[in-house]
């Protein structure tokens, strides 16, 4: 049994984030022709404010490896932070000596990380993490205003025969930003992904108000993920998860399964819960 510590000291077995993916079997892997992915905003790896700050990157690195994903898709992932790592290196078990996409990435994952902000302390963006090979890396910029600054992560993913265009997004706070971003994500697939090849889009889109499923289906994106009568899976907050703001988009591809794990020990990890999905080609 594989263990994971908390900067605070507490020990977590991975057996307290059991595999609840979409067969709803714990521990079960994903079928053959099913890719299992991830899209979890993890919050830089940290909890709270002030003296209650704490480090969740040892619990989060616990729970990627009991996901069992194909690919996990992550937002808010830290290169480094001087400020939070000379805090917590005072703790039982401090900050990660790597990158946190490297520190994440369970045994024979590959870590792919591009910055989107640079603070005075350090800086953070996407990143992806695949058990599967991968092709040239794009970082594209879509920052919409000096006040943010965001990008999308672009790795080709080669799955059982098929080329998968995989790209992270991290969209922004507001709403003409989000659509200004949208047309962006349609332009830069239109130039650099072939005709036919499967697309799939993930991350937090900060879409509040559940308006941009229009202009993404004009790029040539479906949302996955929605019930029978258009609801989608809901990740935010927490602890009372109230909105949809973790979603995957496709083309090519659609959704057999989702799930989104709950519960104390996950809403403690992030403000945001991770959306489990399978997948196969159409």
């Amino acid at each position: 049994m594989s263990t994971r510590r908390t900067g605070a000291g507490r020990l977590w077995s991975t057996t307290a984030w059991r595999d609840l993916g979409p067969s709803g079997e714990e521990g079960e892997s994903a079928p053959a022709r099913r890719l299992r992915i991830v899209t979890y905003n993890i919050h830089k790896g940290v909890r709270g404010v002030g003296p209650g700050k704490r480090l969740e990157i040892h619990n989060q690195g616990a729970a990627m490896a009991a996901l069992q994903a194909d690919l996990v898709f992550l937002q808010e992932v830290r290169l480094f932070h001087q400020r939070d790592a000379r805090r917590f290196d005072r703790s039982t078990f401090g900050w990660p000596n790597q990158g946190q996409a490297e520190f994440l990435a369970p045994d024979g994952y590959e870590s792919i990380y591009r910055s989107n902000a640079i603070t005075r302390d350090g800086e953070h963006g996407n990143a992806l993490l695949s058990r599967w090979p991968t092709g040239e890396v794009g970082h594209h910029d879509v920052s919409d205003h000096r006040f943010e600054q965001r990008g999308l992560l672009h790795v080709p993913i080669y799955w059982q025969g098929l080329e998968i265009h995989a790209v992270v997004a991290h969209f922004g706070l507001i709403h003409a930003s989000r659509l200004r971003q949208a047309e962006r994500l349609g332009a830069y697939l239109n130039e650099r992904v072939p005709p036919e090849a499967p697309i799939l889009v993930a991350g937090d889109f900060n879409d509040w108000g559940e308006r941009l499923d229009p202009v993404l289906h004009a790029c040539g994106l479906l949302r996955a993920g929605l019930d029978s009568q258009g609801r989608a899976p809901l990740t935010f907050p927490s602890r009372l998860p109230l909105f949809s703001l973790d979603r995957v988009y496709t083309r090519g591809l659609r959704c057999t399964g989702l799930a989104v794990p709950r519960g104390p020990a996950w809403a403690r990890l992030s403000d945001h819960l991770p959306l489990i999905m399978e997948l196969e080609p159409t």
